[in-house]
């Protein structure tokens, strides 16, 4: 029976070589002649492939934020799966970290990917682990860690932008706090430049700016109470689109035509946006390559040891449907 020696001997190269090759490792950078030329000796040799297909490596996963709220919000789901799915189709093994989790109890992972957002003691706690990591949707120390982050910034202009461009200057938002799984809180960015935008513009109000969660519940409540005040927006922002359901409901409760009288822009592009009555106009961000991306950085820091730290920013798309139209003269 032939064996990977044999096959070495015959392509001319080592065995390491031969055998990354025949169990198809894609990390390996070898040319296609190089490829052809050991799969031909291989079959020349009738050699066949019997052993099993090991783990590659093994990474940790760690989460800012519990499992009820990833179901509420799908956008970390969708980021979590994406990337899930990468590791698994590479062969990898995933192992969640949580913070009672020490470098002892991790001396067998490669590497980490952190999801969320994070506070101080978190952040130590990371680096106390002494593993290549990568943060997916925060950048919390960019001497120390590889990040994959979206361009919020262009991302909320580019729905403002839209609205303004529609002639609306009684524009509101809806938004929610970053809450992790220990309580920490932090301002939503969207928020910050939904704030800073009007202002330049001139045409921001405190009154028409709401915070309460990222659910349909919150986002029913609050236009409900925004649309009772005296002075009232005609357009409105949300921070993701689970808030936007909620606010069809309470616009269809109160009389209120979407987007006649009231013009909604969302955030994220659940697959359900499309089918909203009416489809609703939102900001696309591309959770899969998310996922893709951190893996990506996170294996190819761990091949190469690499020193200096990486920032990949994902950029999105406004999705024009029909939830959002001029205002009325």
């Amino acid at each position: 029976m032939a064996t990977i020696k044999d096959i070495a001997d015959l392509a001319r190269v080592s065995i390491a070589t031969v055998s990354r090759v025949l169990n198809y490792d894609e990390t390996l950078n070898v040319t296609p002649e190089t490829r052809k030329r050991i799969f031909e000796a291989a079959e020349e040799l009738n050699y066949v492939v019997t052993s099993k297909k090991k783990k590659r490596g093994v990474v940790g996963l760690y989460y800012s934020y519990s499992l009820e709220e990833e179901l509420v919000d799908t956008y970390y789901l969708s980021i979590r799966v994406a990337l899930e799915k990468k590791l698994e189709n590479m062969g990898m093994e995933c192992l969640k970290i949580n913070k009672d989790d020490t470098k002892r109890s991790l001396s067998k992972i490669d590497g980490i990917i952190c999801l969320g957002t994070f506070k101080k003691v978190d952040i130590e706690l990371i680096k106390s682990f002494d593993k290549p990591s990568v943060f997916v949707d925060a950048n919390p120390d960019e001497n120390h860690f590889d990040a994959v982050v979206i361009d919020f910034n262009s991302a909320t202009k580019k729905a403002l932008n839209y609205l303004v461009e529609l002639g609306h200057k009684n524009i509101g938002f809806i938004g929610g706090v970053e809450t992790d799984m220990y309580g920490n809180r932090f301002k939503d960015l969207r928020q910050d430049v939904f704030e800073t935008y009007l202002k330049e513009k001139g045409i921001f109000k405190e009154n028409f700016v709401k915070i309460g969660g990222y659910n349909p519940r919150d986002g029913y409540q609050i236009l409900k109470e925004m649309l009772n005040q005296d002075e009232k927006p005609t357009a409105l922002f949300v921070a993701n689109d689970s808030i936007a359901v909620g606010c069809y409901k309470a616009a269809y409760e109160l009389g209120v035509k979407i987007p006649e009288d009231l013009s909604i822009v969302g955030f994220n592009d659940v697959s359900s946006a499309q089918y909203m009555v009416p489809p609703l106009t939102t900001v696309k961000l591309y959770t899969e390559i998310m996922g893709e991306s951190a893996v990506d950085l996170l294996l190819e820091r761990i091949a190469t040891k690499r020193e200096i730290c990486k920032k990949v920013t994902i950029h999105t798309k406004l999705i024009v449907r029909g939830s959002a139209t001029k205002v009325k003269k």
